[in-house]
């Protein structure tokens, strides 16, 4: 059973909501524009605010399920984990779409609600800050994932959060700024695009 929740894990975060959003509302490929990236900023990019809001909403709700049906059937704390990551590498490496997805933002912080709501709202809290403040979605994505552990140690030293959630945050920051390398190049070169910027 634990099996097939890890793989069911992987099957909701390799739902293709991006690539799908391109086909439905503009009939392409988000793949073969901007970053390349299935993800909703670059939805909002090439196709709109409204496909982009959806994008992000589902690519939420991919993370939080898989969490929810873990925990449905009693899964521990390490089981949990490893299915969130499973999830996590469907939403970056998607088998349907040639191993080719997203950056794993929305999705992370569907699985950080799912493992612990104060950690994801926190998250979710720095990132509408830094959006506001700077309106640069790449930065804001990776300084809250750069506070993602932080976050959870506090909650680990705060309350029942077990040491498998501790690790799963560093692991989904190291993915989240690996998956942003190129835009951490731009943001020190100065040349990253701001919300409504080409």
């Amino acid at each position: 059973m634990n099996l097939l929740i890890l793989f069911l894990g992987y099957l909701f975060g390799s739902f293709p909501s991006g690539y799908l959003a391109g086909k439905i509302a503009k009939g392409i490929d988000i793949r073969t524009l901007g970053s390349g990236s299935t993800g909703a900023t670059n939805v909002l990019r090439h196709i709109g605010k409204r496909a982009a809001i959806t994008v992000f909403l589902l690519d939420v709700f991919k993370g939080v399920l898989s969490i929810l049906i873990a925990k449905y059937f009693l899964l521990n704390h390490s089981w949990q984990v490893a299915v969130g990551l499973s999830t996590l590498i469907g939403h970056i490496w998607p088998v349907w779409l040639n191993w080719k997805g997203g950056k794993a933002v929305a999705t992370g912080l569907g699985i950080f609600l799912g493992l612990s709501w104060q950690v994801g709202l926190s998250t979710l809290g720095i990132f509408l800050v830094m959006i506001t403040l700077f309106r640069i979605v790449s930065l804001a994505s990776v300084t809250a994932a750069l506070a993602l552990p932080l976050i959870m140690f506090i909650s680990f030293k705060t309350s029942n959060i077990s040491l498998p959630f501790l690790v799963i945050s560093l692991l989904a920051m190291t993915l989240v700024v690996w998956r942003h390398r190129e835009n951490i190049v731009r943001l020190t070169k100065g040349k990253e695009p701001r919300i409504g910027q080409p």
